[in-house]
């Protein structure tokens, strides 16, 4: 389904682009850069940024600009005016924790693809009625996994999920395995940890290595 024309890429797109969709939380900006190469490296380059951090839309900014190879988008939209400023940004797509009407209707109206979140069914639907298709399935874990995904599927089979929240190497599979998911976000490819130790070969390997199990 195309929701708007004015959207630069479409969710079924974006979502076919890799099985696999980095949760990036990136606090300085000098960082962007590195992260964004390394995960190109491994053949990643659908990015999500969330907007958590002061440097987020600068970060988002950055990598449109230098990186044009790079589907950068943004994570942790929650209102209208977010939407608009990832859209100023350079963004190519924006992904919402949840959603409320006004989010879902300023997306139909704006330029920058939607991807909202849900975790119950009256969410779904409300999605649904506004003509969004390709939804995020957060926080997933939490919100009942696997189990739930299949449940959701039966009443439900042309909507297609991008789960996020307590996936990683263990349980990515699991997920992907389902008829209804096409890609899983995950945040343990870019850790804290290795930003803070400039380990970027590491998020080569991380990312790498989680392609190759998901093939």
């Amino acid at each position: 389904m195309t929701l708007s024309n004015k959207w630069q890429i479409q969710p079924s797109d974006l979502f076919a682009m890799g099985p696999i969709v980095p949760v990036l939380v990136i606090k300085d900006v000098k960082d962007a850069i590195p992260i964004a190469e390394a995960l190109l490296a491994a053949d990643i380059k659908v990015l999500e940024v969330t907007l958590r951090t002061p440097a987020a839309l600068e970060v988002i900014s950055i990598i449109a600009k230098h990186l044009p190879e790079a589907v950068i988008g943004a994570g942790t939209v929650t209102n209208r005016d977010l939407l608009q400023q990832s859209y100023d940004a350079g963004a190519k797509f924006a992904i919402s924790p949840g959603l409320t009407k006004d989010l879902l209707q300023a997306g139909k109206e704006g330029n920058l693809a939607l991807i909202p979140g849900i975790s119950s069914i009256s969410e779904l639907m409300d999605g649904i009625d506004l003509g969004y298709d390709h939804l995020k399935f957060f926080p997933a874990e939490a919100s009942g996994g696997v189990k739930a995904l299949q449940s959701i599927g039966g009443p439900f089979p042309d909507i297609k999920f991008c789960p996020t929240g307590g996936i990683n190497l263990n349980n990515v599979r699991d997920y992907l395995a389902l008829p209804n998911v096409v890609c899983c976000g995950g945040s343990w490819l870019v850790s804290d940890e290795i930003i803070k130790q400039g380990n970027w070969q590491e998020i080569t390997r991380l990312a790498k290595q989680a392609l190759a199990h998901v093939k």
